[in-house]
């Protein structure tokens, strides 16, 4: 269902913009658009609505029309699975596009208050690990570069040094990559496995949501996240840590694979922040200290979460 698909490209993300795009997305499916709340403007546009508990969730732009159609699918296999998880409305046909942006309408979570735990991600992911994909349901392999390339090929306001430095590595990586072989069989990958894509409701069950970068791949990738937080960033704790790996049973640092992925993810996490060097001394100093760290693999990784 679009409606003046090819427009909103030509448009900023901005809010005034999304607001206009959320309210005829509801007048497409029936609802009722009337006081609803921006509750976040960052990759997507989040609304509330205040007529019906449910989430308004707009792409940036029409290159995510795959990516919302996935994340629908996704969410209607894993609600027949029963597993706890973010639902689509289930009798709307989505997504809708709005000028060039894709739409999705999703039940609202009401929330305890409490961020949900680092055992509580390893339980989850465990059981995601452990559900058998149905015939039918169209999922690609996991992007382990992201847009890193497209990222390398637009970098403004950084030197020349860094660039040619960030696409010699991305190379290399790729190479190693190839190289690597698993243990693990391939099934579902949640794709960017952080607690921040957990929500805690008010009986205290746990629903694991945003499934963007849900793919087909092995379970290593989910994993690595939380590992790697701990062993290279030390943004984890040695108790939040433990606790992960007790309610997942495996501690990825002990297989053979691990420093790769960690590479793969931190010159992902650098060339994501390249593109934010503009918008002030701190990014910049924070993608400086990055740099240095991929320059020496044993320097310490002291950075900040962006």
């Amino acid at each position: 269902m679009a409606v003046d698909a090819a427009r909103g490209s030509e448009e900023a993300f901005t809010s005034a913009g999304a607001t206009r795009v959320m309210g005829g997305a509801c007048r497409v499916v029936g609802l009722d658009a009337a006081g609803a709340e921006l509750i976040r403007l960052g990759e997507n546009a989040l609304f509330r609505l205040a007529s019906v508990p449910v989430i308004v969730r707009i792409a940036r732009s029409i290159e995510y029309l795959s990516s919302a159609r996935r994340e629908v699918a996704v969410s209607r296999w894993l609600a027949r699975e029963g597993f706890p998880a973010a639902r689509v409305v289930d009798d709307l046909e989505q997504p809708v596009v709005v000028d060039g942006h894709p739409v999705t309408f999703w039940h609202l979570i009401v929330e305890d208050g409490r961020a949900a735990t680092y055992g509580e991600l390893g339980a989850v992911l465990r059981d995601l690990h452990s559900l058998a994909l149905p015939d039918g349901l169209e999922l690609p392999r996991y992007d382990a570069f992201g847009r890193s390339d497209l990222r390398l090929e637009r970098g403004v306001g950084v030197a020349d040094d860094d660039l040619d430095f960030l696409r010699k590595r991305g190379q290399e990586l790729k190479e190693k990559l190839e190289e690597l072989r698993f243990e693990s069989s391939l099934g579902p990958v949640h794709g960017d496995a952080h607690t921040d894509n957990l929500m805690v409701d008010r009986t205290g069950v746990v629903y694991l949501i945003d499934f963007e970068n849900f793919c087909v791949d092995h379970p290593e990738w989910d994993l690595e996240v939380a590992a790697h937080e701990y062993a290279r960033l030390d943004w984890v704790t040695d108790e939040q840590y433990a606790a992960f790996v007790g309610a997942y049973g495996r501690d990825l640092r002990e297989w053979h694979g691990f420093e790769t992925l960690c590479a793969v993810q931190e010159f992902k996490m650098t060339t994501w922040l390249m593109q934010n060097v503009a918008e002030g001394e701190e990014v910049a100093a924070e993608f400086a200290r990055r740099m240095a760290s991929l320059r020496d693999e044993s320097a310490p990784r002291r950075w900040l979460p962006y």
